[in-house]
C-alpha cells in the first residue's frame, strides 16, 4: 500500500541513504540521534525503521521512513529518516 506524505526520496543516493539508516538502527539499539534542525538527543531505538513507498502532496512517488524513539528525556517521538543527518551508537538496551 502506498501513503502520503510531505516529502519522499527519489534519486538513488537519497534512498540509499534512508536504507543505510534503515540497517544501522536495531532494535533495542541505544543511539544519540543528530537532526536536521542541529537538534541532539538521546534514546533507544523501538523497532527497526521500515523504508517505505509513497507519493508526496505534489503526486511524486518516492520513499521514506519512520522510527520510533524512547528518548531519555522520557518522551516517545516518531521521526522520519529524512530528519536524521547522523546517529552515533551508544550500545544495546
Amino acid at each position: 500500500m502506498t501513503k502520503v506524505t510531505n516529502h519522499t526520496a527519489t534519486d538513488p543516493a537519497s534512498v540509499e541513504q534512508l536504507r543505510a539508516l534503515q540497517l544501522e538502527l536495531d532494535a533495542e539499539g541505544k543511539f544519540e540521534f543528530h537532526m536536521r534542525d542541529q537538534t541532539v538527543f538521546k534514546g533507544t531505538v523501538v523497532e527497526r525503521p521500515a523504508v517505505v513507498l509513497g507519493v508526496d502532496g505534489d503526486g511524486q512517488e518516492g520513499f521514506n521512513g519512520l522510527v520510533r524513539v524512547d528518548a531519555e528525556d522520557g518522551q516517545s517521538r516518531l521521526i522520519k529518516l529524512e530528519d536524521i543527518t547522523r546517529v552515533v551508537r551508544l550500545g544495546s538496551a
